[in-house]
């Protein structure tokens, strides 16, 4: 071979080594528990040049994600607020609450295994009542049989399993699996807590988590964005908390239904707050901080909530020993934050150097005070001053940094000779986060201070509290750093006040025993009697040494999982295997008996309760004995006390909702605005249909809960008008007209028939689109997955 011939040779050769050597390092998994997953920035590229170019315009962050996991780009009708997307999500995360019901559906659809890394996470079942040794073994016991299931159906299925203990799955996602980029959904809706690590992390039902982990494009209505400019930069008392306590407090508890929230403006990257040594450094906002944002964006009902790519994720996920993932994320980093002269639907800005310490509540998350002004408004409202008890983590605000603030003003009440006046309960995040403020300390301030550190788990902040320091219908307050605060959200008693703020300033008004307490302003009184304010607290984003893993809880689904058994017992009362519901017979929906007519907020706590309810999850029947028992009934201004009118008799919902059923009457509840916000628990969707219901009619709905009923075959129909909600009556019956040429974006009619002979007719709208009516048609949306098999 001649000399060139040579050369040539070598040089193909060469280059072919370059590139597999390129490719080799492009290969980076998606985590360290999935090597053969692989993260593919050139693919959500390729999407994002392609709408781009349809779109001819600057795409927002939220766009790029989203459309770049389009299943069609080429094809897709793009229009936000209007259109429906067909997406392929990256990976589905699952809690063991609505885990069960998913897995449930899973097996019914016959696929052998999950078609996307997905996981399940052990925390909705801890219940709080000693401490977090004590109670994790007893959630071991209490749930052995939920516990099994799980397990052995994520074996058998292809899920990852994190055991009890663990920690919460939101702050499990944002340590191992979220990544800036990433498409990931969750039954759970504060799942949008990865957006902290700049992932779009929705929220959804189990039926949505099935179509994914079967491989079905998943959808959802084109959001709209909704951007925050953050200006100037945070000091002192005031945290990452406030940002989002003040965004509540302006879009409300539906102002951000159909949204994406994307933070950006110089406050994202520089919120600086230098000098004294006992300010907190707030260098840049950090993941944890954002996450924090993210999370609660829940609370204003959007459908998820997002920062852009910059250098604090990057230290994050290098070390939560993903820095293969930052380095792969800093090459693709122009796909990982928004495009210059990017349009939003709507902005909010917020100068954070004016932004002050916050306090929301009672009985909704979005009622926003400034904390120096809640002792004065507590007494002209006559909400009980005296703090009962102060609350801090939940995955909302359990990051290493927040434990460490709260310890940093632990530490200073110590010095003093003080302890909590409150009772004091601490959750860590996660195992890691756990055996890491051990390891340093903090745990020990948290305790001597008067601190009781529960499990790894969600516990009080979702009703999984065994609490014994009043009594039912006592009028009380509690201060948590949790994210939701509904009546009888945390401990079932509707007499409950509970307000939301950061952890820090839970703690100091642990300290101090009472709403009437600013820690900016007002003094404490030490042991010797010296009078001495609180510094402003302290701490480190990250630990110095590293995390410490804790205990291994993890386990991996086997390559081979053939004899694999997943059993449910026929007698089981927690388990239940699925019956399809039936099929729409073709007929319009005659002579629907009301229910119930509820009157003001319902949220899926209202409608399927949790708390002693959760162990009921996965059984159906038995969970259903739960549905709308918190609903207020216009009739009598009563909860769970409704009129059967076969009998004349009053009974609770579920009670005249399953006679009803026994005799061959279908019904319909009627509802008021931002009908089902809160969780995302599908079993709110579930349980009406099992119990005979059809129809779902109210003046607005929450994104999550429409969608869910949608699923299961239910019609979630809204008012046109939505004064005709007065012109129904709770002894109505209902007529749904126009099934026949049920359509998208064609009203359908109601003939609402009164008791004294007179009707009314009205208009309904829908949200429907062609895949959703064939679910209607099908009976529910598994029932049409199993007909295209």
């Amino acid at each position: 071979m001649n000399p060139i011939c040579l050369c040539l040779n070598f040089l193909f050769i060469r280059r072919l080594h370059v590139s597999a050597a390129f490719n080799a390092k492009a290969k980076v998994a998606m985590s360290r528990f999935e090597p053969g997953t692989s993260i593919s920035y050139e693919k959500l590229h390729e999407n994002i040049d392609i709408v781009r170019k349809r779109l001819n315009r600057p795409l927002t962050l939220s766009e790029k994600i989203v459309y770049g996991h389009l299943d069609d780009p080429v094809g897709q009708d793009i229009a936000r607020g209007r259109t429906y997307l067909r997406l392929r999500p990256d990976r589905v995360a699952m809690q063991d609450a609505t885990a069960q019901m998913a897995m449930l559906q899973f097996i019914s659809s016959g696929l052998p295994k999950v078609a996307v890394p997905s996981t399940i996470h052990c925390d909705h079942l801890i219940e709080a009542q000693i401490g977090g040794v004590e109670d994790l073994k007893r959630a071991k016991e209490v749930n052995q049989e939920v516990y099994n299931f799980l397990a052995t159906a994520g074996a058998k299925y292809g899920v990852g399993f994190w055991k009890p203990g663990s920690g919460i799955i939101h702050q499990i996602i944002l340590e191992n699996y979220a990544y800036p980029g990433v498409l990931l959904i969750g039954t759970d809706s504060h799942t949008p807590n990865g957006g902290g690590l700049g992932s779009i992390c929705i929220g959804v039902g189990g039926a949505d988590a099935v179509d994914v982990m079967a491989g079905i494009p998943w959808e959802l209505k084109c959001p709209n964005v909704i951007g925050v400019k953050l200006t100037g930069s945070l000091s002192g008392w005031t945290s990452p908390k406030d940002v989002i306590l003040k965004v509540a407090g302006i879009l409300t508890v539906k102002g951000g239904t159909g949204a994406i929230v994307e933070y950006h403006g110089p406050g994202v990257d520089s919120i600086s707050c230098t000098g004294e040594a006992k300010r907190y450094d707030f260098s840049h906002l950090l993941v944890a901080g954002m996450a924090t944002i993210c999370n609660m964006g829940a609370e204003i009902g959007a459908t998820t909530s997002v920062f852009p790519y910059n250098h604090r994720m990057k230290t994050y996920l290098n070390k939560t020993g993903r820095a293969d993932i930052a380095a792969l994320a800093d090459e693709h980093k122009d796909d990982l934050v928004p495009d210059k002269g990017c349009k939003y639907d709507h902005v909010i800005e917020i100068n954070l150097s004016e932004l002050k310490p916050h306090i929301n509540g009672p009985f909704t998350p979005d009622l926003a005070h400034p904390v120096s002004e809640i002792g004065a408004v507590a007494e002209k409202n006559g909400w009980p001053l005296e703090v009962k008890v102060g609350l801090i983590g939940s995955c909302t605000n359990s990051s290493y940094e927040d434990m460490g603030r709260a310890a940093s003003l632990a530490k200073q009440a110590l010095d003093k000779g003080l302890k909590c006046k409150a009772a004091f309960t601490v959750t860590p995040g996660s195992e890691q986060i756990r055996a890491t403020i051990e390891r340093d300390g903090f745990s020990k301030i948290l305790r001597d201070v008067g601190g009781v550190v529960l499990a790894n788990a969600c516990g009080p902040c979702i009703g999984q509290w065994d609490r014994k320091d009043v009594k039912m219908g006592e009028k009380n307050t509690i201060v948590t750093s949790y994210n939701r605060n509904f009546t009888s959200r945390n401990d079932a008693n509707p007499a409950t006040h509970a307000f939301v703020t950061s952890p820090e300033i839970v703690t100091a008004l642990a300290i101090a025993g009472t709403l009437k307490f600013d820690p900016e302003t007002d003094y404490l009184t030490a042991a010797n009697g010296e009078k001495f304010k609180l510094e402003p607290p302290n701490g480190d984003e990250l630990p110095a040494r590293d995390f410490d893993p804790g205990q291994d809880t993890y386990q991996h689904p086997p390559a081979e999982s053939g004899s694999v058994m997943v059993d449910v017992s026929p007698t089981s009362t927690r388990l239940q295997l699925l019956e399809p519901f039936d099929k729409w017979n073709g007929k319009d929906l005659e002579d629907l008996q009301v229910l119930i007519k509820v009157k003001g907020k319902c949220t899926t706590d209202h409608i399927s309760a949790a708390g002693p309810w959760l162990k009921f999850r996965g059984h159906l029947d038995n969970i259903s004995n739960n549905m709308l028992i918190g609903a207020i009934n216009i009739e009598n201004d009563a909860v769970n006390k409704i009129k059967n009118r076969l009998t004349g008799e009053y009974g609770g919902v579920p009670d005249v909702a399953r006679h009803y059923k026994a005799n061959g009457l279908s019904w319909v509840v009627v509802g008021d605005d931002n009908y089902g916000e809160g969780s995302s628990r599908e079993h709110a969707a579930l349980e009406p249909r099992h119990l005979g219901g059809r129809v779902i009619l109210v003046k607005s709905f929450a994104r999550i809960h429409e969608t869910n009923l949608k699923k299961q075959g239910m019609l979630p129909l809204t008012f046109a008008d939505p004064t005709d909600y007065d012109k129904i009556r709770p002894d109505d019956k209902l007529s749904i007209t126009g099934l026949a040429t049920f359509a998208p974006g064609k009203p359908l009619k109601g003939v609402v028939k009164h008791g004294d002979g007179s009707q009314d007719i009205i208009t309904l709208n829908h949200t429907f689109n062609e895949n959703q009516v064939e679910w209607f048609h099908a009976g529910s949306a598994l029932n049409r997955m199993k007909e295209l098999q």
